[in-house]
This record gives C-alpha cells, sequence and structure tokens, in this order.
C-alpha cells in the first residue's frame, strides 16, 4: 500500500483561485478549502469600529487541504510554495501530515482506493 498523505495550504484568500488551478494542473483531483481567521507574524492591524480605535489579530485565510497518495507530496508543496509567495508577512503555511486510512463512504473501499478517482 502507497502511503497517504494529507497537506494543508494555510494562504491569502486571493491566491485560492490560483492555487487551485496551480493543483489542477499537476493533477491533484480533489481537496476541501475553508475560510479560516488566524494570526502569527503579522500580528494584525488596526481599525475604526464605531468611532472606536481596535487591533484585530484574526486575520482571514484560506485552509486548503489536499489529500495525496500517487501525486508526490514535494511536487504539491513546491507547487503551492510557487503560488503563495509574495514575500511578505502572511503569506502561509503549509503541513503534511501522514494519514493511517481513508474510507470511502459511498463504496467502503480503505486505503489508497478511497481517494483516487474509480475513473481513472
Amino acid at each position: 500500500m502507497k502511503p497517504i498523505t494529507k497537506i494543508e495550504i494555510v494562504t491569502r484568500p486571493e491566491k485560492l483561485e490560483e492555487l487551485k488551478a496551480g493543483m489542477h494542473e499537476i493533477g491533484v483531483q480533489g481537496m476541501t478549502v475553508t475560510q479560516v481567521y488566524g494570526c502569527g507574524l503579522s500580528k494584525g492591524h488596526k481599525e475604526v469600529y464605531r468611532g472606536k480605535e481596535v487591533t484585530v489579530t484574526l486575520l482571514p485565510n484560506i485552509k486548503v487541504e489536499i489529500v495525496v497518495c500517487e501525486i508526490p507530496v514535494q511536487l504539491v508543496v513546491d507547487t503551492a510554495k510557487k503560488i503563495c509567495h509574495t514575500g511578505r508577512v502572511g503569506d502561509g503555511k503549509i503541513f503534511i501530515y501522514p494519514i493511517a486510512n481513508a474510507v470511502r463512504i459511498r463504496t467502503g473501499e480503505e486505503g489508497e482506493i478511497a481517494i483516487i478517482d474509480p475513473e481513472d
């Protein structure tokens, strides 16, 4: 059985369409995208809300989750880095996790077959 790996990419919302297109180009067939809020090195910014200055410390981001077994993990990471890099604070992070198992609920298939498109 081939190893199954989950890659989480947390980055700027404006990078989503370019990131989706880049992943499609390298053969990634599916992903889960979530709107998230977070803080890190960017430390937030100040805004005026109802006449008072407030510090916004949680900034909007997107989290893209991709699970692969056939596509090289490093290819996904390199593609994401190339697309999401602006050189400014807030470009994001990439997290890589080993997956013990995957189950396709509809058929009960487990392992790598559960994440591969049956049309292939």
